[in-house]
């Protein structure tokens, strides 16, 4: 598996496949064409159908500037190698220089046809949980030191700066009001939940509301172009920071044993990206918000200082309770349902993490297993419940 910075990218929202990866590509291709004196993007499949919403136009256009950039949405192209696929054109005086067909696979990465991957290295030499919760009985040692013993301990200044963006990108969206871009009135809410007090309200409803205006605020941070963490990807970025902040501040956990959880967490998100998807336009949105829900439960689980198993089915629960989830972002944008569906995901990672309490030896499903259901799930949704807002609310919502 990748290290966990190929998992856990900063960056700015509202969408690692459609906002990061196509703006990634743009910057590779500009360097390789410097010369050029306009360029021009061709966008396929679910770049094209939802490329608007998610500011995929502005990135590219951004990524190029100051040379201009035509735009194309190709929305009738069909057996497409990868629903995120995308062609890229260098002119100079009006001849073609040169041109590149791209995927945009997930998390920000992309891949170029007819070029050798630029894959990271895999510095984990296991990729299912399976596996790594053997290795991690066998050496006594617990997820967190799995980690370091991989990635280095250079990995612990890169996982602060990631808690440290994560921190930033709640209490920035806990600080912003108004109304969110793209036509749909979206107003952010964050800031309306996280100050309004219920009249009678209970410890319970206490961290509903708190957990949920935090997830909120990353979210709209997310959608407001933002800058964020991909917990795996930008339109699932809320469910992680959401309750790791929130028992930090609960319970009072040091930053430090924030880092074991997010690097707990990791392992989780990276054992989902290795073996199945976390792109919503190749298995739906149980590939981002549920596999958040996944990390975050483990990141929990971790932080209470769990055995493998809890951890373990805390992860598998989060998952298997959000399998068959679609991806019908109204108008392409990341605000509706995607925004309060971070909430209720954060709310799900913390339910998990009870039933991992009291149930986990009673379990018959294993993270791996469910992993590779989610996979399957995924690939047999029809098209247009992933992430082309063809279907489901995208279709029925009228303004």
């Amino acid at each position: 598996m990748e290290s966990l910075k190929e998992l856990y990218r900063i960056g700015r929202g509202p969408s690692s496949s459609h906002t990061m990866g196509p703006s990634h590509a743009a910057e590779r291709f500009k360097a390789a064409y410097p010369q050029a004196d306009s360029y021009q993007a061709t966008l396929y499949g679910s770049l094209a159908k939802t490329g608007k919403g998610h500011l995929t136009d502005v990135a590219i256009q951004e990524a190029f500037a100051p040379v201009p950039t035509g735009i194309i949405f190709n929305r009738e192209a069909e057996e497409l190698n990868h629903p995120n696929t995308m062609d890229l054109e260098a002119f100079q005086n009006g001849a073609c220089m040169g041109k590149w067909r791209i995927y945009s696979v997930g998390g920000g990465k992309i891949e170029i046809e007819g070029m050798p991957a630029a894959n990271p290295p895999q510095v984990y030499p296991l990729s299912s949980f399976g596996e790594i919760k053997k290795y991690c009985r066998d050496q006594d040692i617990y997820l967190w030191q799995y980690v370091e013993q991989c990635e280095g301990p250079q990995i612990w200044d890169y996982l602060s700066r990631v808690w440290e963006t994560m921190k930033a990108a709640v209490y920035n969206g806990l600080n912003a009001q108004g109304e969110l871009s793209g036509g749909l009135g979206v107003q952010r809410k964050a800031q309306y939940l996280v100050r309004q007090r219920h009249m009678d309200e209970s410890k319970e409803t206490r961290e509903n509301r708190k957990v949920c205006a935090y997830a909120f605020a990353v979210s709209e941070e997310n959608a407001g172009g933002g800058t964020i963490v991909t917990a795996p990807t930008c339109g699932a970025c809320g469910v992680l920071p959401a309750v790791m902040l929130y028992k930090q501040e609960q319970l009072g956990f040091a930053d430090r044993d924030m880092l074991k959880a997010l690097a707990a967490a990791g392992i989780v998100g990276n054992v989902i990206k290795t073996n199945a998807s976390i792109s919503g336009a190749e298995c739906g949105c149980q590939a981002e918000i549920g596999s958040a829900c996944s990390m975050a439960a483990a990141g929990l689980a971790e932080l209470f200082h769990m055995d493998l198993d809890q951890i373990e089915y805390a992860a598998e629960v989060a998952m298997e309770h959000h399998l068959g989830l679609t991806c019908d972002p109204i108008g392409g944008l990341v605000q509706i349902p995607c925004i309060e569906r971070n909430a209720v995901a954060a709310m799900r990672a913390i339910n998990a993490l009870s039933l991992a309490n009291f149930l986990t030896y009673t379990r018959k499903i294993s993270f791996d297993m469910v992993v590779k259901t989610m996979y399957e799930t995924g690939r047999d949704l029809f098209s247009k419940y992933r992430e082309t807002s063809e279907g489901g609310l995208a279709k029925m919502y009228r303004q």
